[in-house]
């Protein structure tokens, strides 16, 4: 026996080596087995060893007996081998299924777990970012003009007058709550407690004042009840400035305070109703309960939402309090404040559902001098969302009219020295905040 035969009889040919070649085995055809066993001798017994001494202990397959893939041969002992339905192997093992194995789109690659995802790029974030940036630009601008065009002017209403107040410091608004039924139904009118008057009347004056450095803003009521000179006619109460016109009302406060009038706004009972209810109801602290049937209010002591119904009856009633006319403006600042402040937070302005409706309901109900415009506007919007220091023209008693009326006397030291520091763009003396009548 050759040193070859020797070495394939010692090892066993599936322990993974290879075993070296013999003289005369030729090239084997992929799928064959790694070296040709003989055959068992004629005769001898099946399975049975196949030779002397030296031979292998088993037998392997002949090459005969592993048909190439796709032959169509059976194996032994088998019938006639039915052809196959989409059968094949996977790594060895087979394939569960009948149907063929689909290609692998071109340019594509079998998905990878341990592979990472691809993220987002920031360029990519970006340009998103700046293309929702430009968007909203764009709808603010276009809001805007839409806002402008759409305001009420009073023309006429701050034209220059022979001895006018110069201008002062600072930004001076006059807001004039009037009592006019005007674009209110019969049905309306009746729901809200609002009386048949005819023509209008003030309901309630204020005077803002917006200075030019850091200091807050501050928010006078002035009592349609206060005695005052009306220029070209006798003594009288403030309201009946109003009624000869806006023009003779702003020249009656500019004349009494010394404080230059740069913008001029009023509001009526409709247009009231309408932003309150656009803002969806404003949050009031009711310092004392309040059942006032002509005014068509009963509310509950504490912090409650009120509706634009009951906010008007809020502001208009006079029940409670020593002075009910006091009180009275004490409710309309407190109830200005908080509309103004609710309507300028982020919630309602970027909310399109009540962003929308609130600048159609300002815009109709709003009347300004033609000078005002939407930035004027939004800077009024912000000096009520500071949070003002709030007050009311110091008082001191009432005085007797030429026509035999009543009038409030205002104390004029502290009147003096309130106005004074509004038009020098000075914070208001702490003695003058500090009377009573916060």
């Amino acid at each position: 026996m050759s040193e070859d035969d020797r070495t394939r009889a010692m090892r066993s040919p599936g322990d993974g080596r290879p075993l070296p070649p013999r003289p005369g085995d030729g090239l084997r055809a992929g799928g064959a087995p790694a070296h040709q066993v003989p055959s068992a001798p004629a005769g001898g017994p099946a399975g049975g060893p196949a030779g002397g001494p030296g031979a292998p202990t088993h037998k392997l397959p002949a090459a005969s007996q592993y048909p190439e893939p796709g032959s169509g041969a059976a194996s032994p002992g088998s019938g006639p081998e039915e052809p196959r339905q989409g059968r094949s192997r996977v790594y060895g093992k087979a394939r569960s299924g009948s149907s063929p194995v689909k290609p692998l789109r071109p340019g594509r690659e079998p998905s990878d777990p341990a592979k990472p995802r691809r993220r987002v790029s920031g360029r990519t974030i970006l340009t998103i970012v700046a293309g929702f940036l430009v968007v909203l630009l764009v709808a603010g601008v276009g809001m805007f003009f839409w806002i402008n065009s759409r305001i009420n002017g009073i023309e006429g209403v701050l034209d220059d007058y022979q001895g006018r107040v110069a201008d002062t410091p600072g930004t001076n608004w006059l807001l004039v709550g009037s009592d006019s039924r005007k674009g209110l139904s019969a049905a309306e009118r009746k729901k809200l407690r609002t009386g048949q008057a005819v023509g209008q009347r003030t309901d309630s004056m204020m005077l803002l004042h917006i200075p030019e450095g850091s200091d807050k803003p501050t928010l006078v009521s002035l009592p349609r009840d206060l005695a005052v000179d009306i220029p070209g006619k006798r003594r009288d109460k403030l309201n009946a400035a109003y009624n000869g016109g806006p023009q003779l009302l702003v020249r009656t406060i500019e004349t009494v305070t010394g404080v230059h009038i740069d913008h001029y706004m009023e509001i009526g009972f409709a247009g009231f109703v309408d932003i309150v209810d656009a803002i969806g109801g404003v949050e009031i602290n009711v310092r004392a309960a309040v059942d006032d049937p002509k005014a068509g209010l009963k509310l509950k002591k504490g912090t409650q939402v009120l509706n634009g119904a009951q906010a008007l009856g809020y502001v208009r009633t006079r029940k409670g309090g020593a002075l009910p006319d006091f009180e009275r403006t004490k409710r309309q600042r407190q109830f200005l404040g908080a509309v103004v402040k609710k309507a300028a937070s982020p919630g309602v302005l970027i909310n399109p559902f009540t962003s929308i409706p609130l600048a159609m309901s300002a815009t109709d109900a709003v009347s300004v001098d033609g000078g005002t415009g939407a930035f004027d506007l939004l800077s009024l919007g912000l000096a009520m969302g500071d949070s003002p220091v709030t007050t009311v023209v110091p008082f001191g008693g009432t005085e007797r009219l030429a026509d035999g009326g009543e009038a409030i006397k205002s104390d004029r030291p502290k009147a003096l020295a309130l106005f004074n520091a509004l038009k020098e763009d000075k914070p208001v003396p702490k003695d003058v905040l500090d009377t009573g009548n916060n």
